[in-house]
């Protein structure tokens, strides 16, 4: 009798037999509630992808943290709405990327440092192995020495992928010979060596490593890069043509002379009158040093992130039957934050969303795996209780009845206990003043303005970066592979493991 007096009352808690119990609460009248059963709903939805990519795409935002994608996903709501004339809160906005079905934690220090660099931090998602920081694609145990012995290097992503006759391209905005870019297809001990110049010392040339842009011009494998885009000419050019070169080489013309039927792209209008399907590789060089950022950017001289994503894609698909590898870097994020100027790291990672955004309007995600990361982070912080849809490039107004209680001023905002105001975003570290793109930074503007330089712990001679985790996204096929924390040369395994490589 008891035993069947617990079985109805079981029933009667959970409903009929074999029906699933009903969440029955007020709640379900919260709009929380039900974003709540809405992204449930989507991941129950999500795709099972073929388990091998025919091409890959490897999207990096340089030194975009998780503090900086949380500022980012906000300043993008309120930006837009801004030029809307509009109003937005922004904590609740996503970026392209976030919505992804699969994340996962990244760690990014190197061999020999805490806090990592771009350097070695390409270098392990380009080799599969991690290495010392300044380091290219050269093991950790090998010196400069290593430089004669080019068989003997890390071979890398790009190295195997011509190897099986697919495609390789490498898109950025800083220069194509920065570390980054740089790791897609080159081996230095020394990331300062882009070019033949004063970063290159002709002492150290004696060991035997060409610079970073001939390694692009000569690339050692296959038919070479078929597609580079970027900044950087001064490192292709001889000082008499207006480069950086003291060697006399005019790598520009070499790969011409090298590739006959290529395309050498000098500004925005040659890029957009060379049609996707046009046979032949593609060099693009849109500046002398690294390119603009983006809210400075002339559009009739140089192409945007996102168009120069477009155009790769669009390239790739259309001259790659054995399929393709696109590493796209948003390089200028990271500018940015070294300026300690909240407003241009947060526009270049707005840019670098919306090149996303756009990747998968033009692949197949049953044939192609995206991933998009961060080769390290930054010591930005998002602090100090502000209220809800606070402008996060701006001062503090904090929240009522929330923590903090050091005082306010005459308009409203938190000052510390100097009573000094403060905003939401600051940094660790960073210079007290500077100047970008011919405009000086100072913190004595609105930190609303764009040249705003903000506020921070220490004054050093360049905001450094941070050695916290970043964050892994990826969609398409063996995406599934990327979740908890791993290490950052895992990312090239799950992109060998997707193209079917043992």
């Amino acid at each position: 009798m008891m035993f069947g007096r617990s079985i109805l009352v079981a029933l009667l808690l959970t409903g009929a037999a074999g029906a699933a119990p009903v969440l029955s609460t007020s709640a379900t009248q919260d709009p929380y509630w039900q974003a709540g059963r809405d992204t449930i709903a989507a991941r129950l939805q999500v795709v099972n992808r073929p388990a091998h990519a025919k091409n890959v795409i490897l999207f990096i935002g340089d030194g975009m943290g998780i503090s900086t994608i949380t500022a980012a996903r906000i300043f993008d709501a309120q930006e837009r709405a801004r030029k809307a004339g509009t109003n937005a809160l922004g904590e609740e906005n996503s970026l392209s990327f976030e919505k992804m079905p699969f994340s996962a934690l990244v760690k990014t220090y190197n061999t020999d440092a805490q806090v990592s660099d771009s350097a070695g931090t390409a270098s392990a998602m380009n080799t599969g192995i991690k290495t010392r920081i300044g380091y290219i694609n050269f093991r950790q145990d090998q010196t400069a020495s290593a430089c004669a012995t080019p068989d003997a290097w890390p071979r890398t992503l790009a190295e195997f992928a011509k190897g099986q006759g697919m495609s390789v391209g490498v898109v950025t905005n800083t220069r194509l010979t920065h570390a980054t870019p740089a790791a897609v297809y080159a081996h230095v001990p020394n990331r300062n060596w882009e070019g033949a110049d004063k970063s290159y010392p002709v002492a150290e040339r004696a060991a035997g490593c060409p610079d970073i842009a001939s390694q692009l011009v000569n690339f050692r494998f296959g038919t070479g890069i078929d597609l580079a885009m970027g900044g950087g000419r001064a490192k292709f050019q001889p000082k008499d043509a207006g480069g950086s070169r003291d060697d006399g080489k005019d790598l520009v013309a070499e790969w011409t002379r090298r590739y006959p039927s290529g395309h050498y792209l000098g500004d925005a209008a040659a890029l957009r009158a060379l049609k996707p399907g046009a046979a032949g590789p593609v060099l693009g060089l849109f500046s002398p040093d690294h390119m603009s950022y983006e809210t400075d950017r002339d559009p009739a001289k140089q192409p945007s992130l996102t168009e120069m994503t477009n155009f790769a894609i669009a390239r790739l698909a259309a001259s790659s039957p054995k399929g393709y590898y696109l590493m796209v870097e948003g390089g200028r994020i990271d500018h940015g934050h070294h300026a300690s100027n909240p407003y241009r790291a947060l526009s270049e990672a707005q840019q670098f969303s919306q090149a996303i955004a756009a990747a998968p309007k033009q692949i197949n995600l049953d044939e192609t795996l995206v991933l998009v990361t961060a080769d390290h982070s930054h010591v930005l912080t998002i602090a100090g209780y502000p209220e809800r849809g606070n402008d996060i490039l701006g001062y503090i107004r904090p929240v009522a009845g929330g923590e903090g209680g050091d005082g306010l001023d005459e308009h409203g905002n938190a000052i510390d206990d100097r009573g000094v105001p403060m905003t939401t975003l600051g940094y660790q570290n960073g210079p007290w003043s500077g100047t970008i793109e011919g405009q000086k930074l100072s913190p004595r503007l609105a930190p609303t303005d764009k040249n705003f330089i903000s506020n921070k712990l220490h004054g050093t001679g360049g905001e450094s970066h941070g050695g916290e985790d970043v964050a892994l996204f990826a969609t398409g096929p063996s995406s599934n592979l990327v979740g908890g924390v791993i290490e950052q040369n895992v990312i090239f395994h799950v992109m060998a493991q997707a193209l079917g490589w043992k």
